[in-house]
């Protein structure tokens, strides 16, 4: 237990992006014989989407992102209020708040997210996050897996989370839109005519990582080109949080 904690520790300090924290977390849930995790943090103002790290297959995330499920999905709104992991769809959960929401459930096994643990988070800073394992089948083995390391996950959550927090915590507002402090890096060094390489080598990162950042940006802002996304800068007055 000591050996892949250690592991996860060194390699979330080297994470510069999320594909970096998603790999991360995949590999250590993996030795815990999980092989599904999604980590959720609700945005800071009302126009913002959630930050979702996952390895759930690409159709259920595109699904999820496009029809804006954080917004009806059951898990979420338990966990808003939630302290203590829980399980779901059995138990407590769905007892106190998901039993009229059987379809969503029934929508996400479809796509191999057939039961899963999710482990609140209320951070010092009054933001709330969750990281939730998930299985494909509702199963015994993985009951049994997260009440035998529900501490252990418990404590690796809580280290994925400041990380991420830390990696992302500079942010700013472009016309109403929050940015995290490299999206808005990014964007400034595309304005000022830089290309993506150009941009990598003064910030001292990944070609892959700009490219990953400006799709964000582009993403957020629901415009198709950097340059139209360049226009949305031009005409706003960017400030930091």
């Amino acid at each position: 237990m000591q050996r892949v904690f250690e592991t996860f520790i060194t390699r979330m300090s080297g994470c510069i992006d999320d594909s970096d924290f998603r790999e991360t977390m995949a590999i250590a849930a993996r030795e815990f014989e999980i092989e599904r995790f999604a980590y959720f943090s609700l945005p800071g103002e009302p126009r913002g989407e959630p930050h979702i790290i996952s390895n759930y297959p690409q159709d259920w995330r595109s699904r999820y992102r496009e029809k804006a499920y954080h917004q009806v999905d059951p898990v979420v709104c338990h966990m808003r209020n939630a302290h203590e992991p829980f399980l779901w769809p059995s138990g407590s959960v769905r007892a106190a708040d998901l039993s009229h929401d059987s379809k969503f459930f029934r929508e996400a096994s479809e796509f191999g997210i057939g039961r899963g643990m999710t482990i609140p988070i209320h951070d010092r800073y009054g933001r709330f996050a969750a990281v939730t394992f998930a299985a494909a089948h509702d199963d015994e083995k993985f009951a049994k897996i997260a009440a035998t390391y529900r501490h252990a996950l418990q404590l690796m959550v809580t280290c994925f989370h400041i990380q991420v927090r830390k990696r992302f915590s500079g942010t700013g507002i472009v016309d109403g839109i929050s940015l995290t402090k490299r999206e808005l890096e990014c964007l400034q060094w595309a304005a000022r005519g830089k290309s993506t390489g150009d941009t990598a080598i003064i910030l001292g990162i990944k070609r892959r990582t700009v490219t990953f950042h400006l799709d964000n940006v582009r993403r957020k802002f629901e415009v198709r080109t950097v340059a139209q996304a360049i226009a949305i800068l031009a005409a706003s007055s960017p400030k930091s949080l």
